[in-house]
């Protein structure tokens, strides 16, 4: 690809990653991260790790092998050894070789559980201490219990890895970002009364899928601005049809791999907001800009609370979380507001090189009424660097 062939708007080496058959992130990368896992498994005593995904979730396998985990993958890492990748289903595993090269890459057999046992015993694994990260089943935590002296739970180190990111991954980071930012523009284009929830879906994959990506999550929620009965956006779509003087409210996550940015924004349907609704999503947007402005390397989850006493001071409080970790999970710090808090405020100091998503879903007490703002943000020294480049405001669509 020639840098008159990128993407507008997108950054030509982005592009470049973008049109890749399958992108990879360098040797050097993949190395980095296998030797902040081993200096983990030092810190826990244990010579062998258990790396479980299914159900197209479990971010450590493709972290360390590059492989999404489709129906289910287990990975069986030692240090000083070739990682072994077992793959459910069968049709599935000639891409995973294409794709996991580091690793041997086999079926899993009847139980990818069983077999995965089988592989840490040919290592010298059985009747140790074994590191499980991944969601692990009971069924197969028993099969695996059987064979070793003890399983360590590897599950919060591993997520202390992600939380800062390396230059490679905020490249693919901002691709995520990048696609999440077409479906707003595509929201801005399409949006119109008569479209219903699940043509508003239909509408935003249309703008990121044929650029190679792919839905992490399109909440959308739908109601008068003027009778309101709905505060924050929806999981599942409703066949409720868009009208004239509606506010549409969302939160889309549009993935590159395992890459996403998150945005989130409200809009106005053919229709100036009244009243309540304005002063809702003044509060939304004083609330982000004095969160943004706490932020940065050593900032506190107490300073991020305090800087969104706006919302309380106008008479609102709030439904969604006020602010929480990304990139690889949905990772710490989990922060709720002054009056709906998410429980105990974490114990943590926020470092340059994380990202957080901070979203002020400002709502009314009674909870009819609400707005959504917000997006993905990366910590740095000295503040925060925006990775979505979609307008800020409330959005209007269609102006009366």
């Amino acid at each position: 690809m020639t840098d008159q062939d990128a993407e507008p708007g997108l950054p030509p080496h982005l592009s470049r990653i973008l049109e890749q058959d399958y992108p990879r992130f360098s040797e050097v990368e993949m190395r980095r991260r296998r030797e902040l896992l081993e200096a983990a498994m030092g810190e826990a005593d244990v010579g062998h790790v258990i790396i479980y995904g299914a159900g197209w979730r479990g971010s450590a396998v493709p972290w360390f092998t590059r492989w999404p985990v489709t129906t289910e993958a287990i990975v069986v890492l030692t240090p000083g050894m070739r990682d072994s990748l077992f793959v459910q289903y069968y049709n599935h595993v000639p891409q995973a070789r294409r794709i996991a090269t580091e690793a041997e890459v086999a079926w899993g057999g009847r139980s990818t559980i069983a077999t995965a046992v089988a592989e840490l015993v040919r290592r010298g694994g059985d009747g140790k201490r074994v590191g499980v990260i991944g969601p692990l089943p009971f069924a197969p935590h028993a099969v695996l219990a059987d064979g070793c002296l003890e399983v360590v739970d590897m599950n919060r180190a591993y997520v202390s890895l992600r939380l800062v990111k390396s230059a490679e991954e905020l490249d693919w980071f901002r691709l995520g970002a990048w696609l999440g930012d077409r479906a707003i523009d595509a929201l801005l284009a399409g949006l119109r009364p008569g479209l219903s929830e699940r043509d508003l879906g239909d509408l935003v994959e249309r703008a990121y899928v044929p650029r190679g990506g792919t839905t992490q999550i399109h909440f959308f929620g739908v109601t008068s601005m003027h009778a309101p009965d709905l505060c924050v956006p929806a999981q599942f779509p409703s066949t409720r049809l868009v009208r004239q003087g509606d506010v549409v409210f969302t939160e889309i996550s549009a993935a590159f791999w395992d890459y996403s940015g998150q945005v989130l924004r409200s809009f106005a349907v053919a229709d100036e907001p009244p009243p309540l609704y304005r002063a809702l999503h003044e509060t939304a947007e004083a609330a982000f800009d004095a969160i943004c402005g706490v932020l940065r390397d050593g900032a506190t989850p107490a300073q991020l609370v305090d800087a969104a006493a706006v919302i309380e001071e106008a008479g609102f409080t709030t439904c969604d979380d006020l602010v929480h970790g990304y990139g690889g999970g949905y990772l710490p710090p989990v922060i709720g507001s002054a009056s709906r808090p998410a429980g105990k405020l974490p114990d943590m100091t926020l470092r340059a090189g994380m990202m957080v998503v901070v979203q002020p879903n400002v709502i009314t007490p009674d909870g009819k009424a609400g707005v959504q703002t917000g997006e993905v943000v990366l910590i740095t020294d000295d503040g925060v660097e925006r990775l979505h480049g979609a307008p800020r405001g409330f959005l209007r669509i269609g102006r009366a």
